[in-house]
């Protein structure tokens, strides 16, 4: 399983959206959008969780700069969260 960081999503994207696009590549475990806590808006970035390896590699090389719901998004993979 491989975590991807999916930035520059459109905030009329959806997780179902973010999701088939890309399902198009491989087996997708997860994909969410992160929001604002306090406004609800899209604060536009989300991860996707791919199967394997193999699928998320090719998930950055062909979708990363392609389209979705109109904006050009930036796939590449996530980095751990840095504690405080």
């Amino acid at each position: 399983m491989k975590k991807l960081f999916v930035g520059s999503i459109s905030f009329d994207s959806t997780e179902e959206s973010l999701k088939e696009k890309f399902s198009e590549i491989g087996e997708v475990l997860s994909a969410k959008i992160i929001f604002d806590k306090f406004s609800g808006k899209s604060r536009g970035f989300g991860f996707v969780e791919m199967a394997n390896d193999e699928d998320a590699a090719k998930a950055i090389e062909e979708l990363n700069g392609t389209k979705l719901d109109g904006r050009e998004i930036v796939v590449n993979e996530a980095k751990p969260r840095e504690s405080k």
